[in-house]
């Protein structure tokens, strides 16, 4: 008899608990605003001035309610995202405007087939590289550190956002397909040692085994990033 090949842990990517919580909060916020037209007072004065002042005192606590729960609707939201982790600017910008050169890794990413076996627990969606994959890698890299970092050739700086629109990337303006090629002059040992111990890229490594996103890593003796597109900071001054 074959052996059972052993059933593989994984775990959920994105921010799938937290977007649960903001539908939660977003169904409160309409839920709360229903009732509050519903529970009108009995006892309504009949004179128009006073029916005027109780309209106006319950279109306040109304809107005072809204107000909160949009907050925390808010907060959810940014709880619900990952944000790039960004180096001090003094770090990443004081050679981001010059052509940086040296050894470090290069990681691709790519995805995955459009085939889902009968019967997967995975859909369409978990096939395609999304923004919180580029920014598990880009992060790791940061924290193994890089001195620099491209994505598709283009600098990253402090100013710079990562952004995907389905699996279309985002940066300075243009748009990309994949596959994604991220570039990190640094120690390479540090940097693979900083992708294996990032909680985000073995999020994504389980997808890689289980339905076949690409993943590539290669040391490269010699990179050549360039300089950044636009690599200048203004300040604020006092008047």
């Amino acid at each position: 008899m074959a052996e059972q090949a052993p059933v593989r842990w994984w775990w959920p990517r994105g921010s799938t608990v937290g977007l649960f919580a903001v539908a939660v909060a977003a169904g409160v916020l309409f839920s709360s605003t229903a009732q509050l037209f519903r529970d009108a007072d009995d006892s309504r004065p009949s004179d128009l001035a006073g029916l005027i002042r109780e309209e106006n005192a319950r279109v306040d606590a109304l809107t005072d309610e809204i107000a909160e729960l949009r907050e925390e609707h808010q907060r959810l939201v940014e709880a619900s995202s990952i944000d790039l982790v960004r180096p001090s600017a003094e770090l990443v910008n004081s050679g981001a405007g010059t052509t940086l050169v040296g050894a470090g890794l290069r990681v691709r990413m790519w995805d995955a087939p459009n085939v889902i076996p009968e019967g997967s627990q995975f859909d369409v969606n978990d096939l395609v590289i999304h923004q919180q994959d580029l920014e598990g890698v880009i992060n790791a890299l940061w924290a193994g550190g890089a001195e620099g970092i491209s994505v598709q050739g283009q600098r990253l700086t402090t100013k710079s956002a990562v952004r995907c629109i389905g699996n279309v990337l985002l940066l300075h303006g243009r748009q990309y397909s994949p596959p994604y090629v991220i570039d990190a002059i640094g120690d390479p040992a540090q940097l693979r040692e900083a992708l294996g111990d990032s909680p985000a890229v073995q999020i994504y490594l389980q997808y890689v085994e289980q339905v076949g996103l690409g993943w590539q890593v290669s040391t490269v003796s010699e990179l050549t990033l360039p300089a950044a597109a636009d690599s200048s900071f203004t300040y604020a001054q006092e008047l």
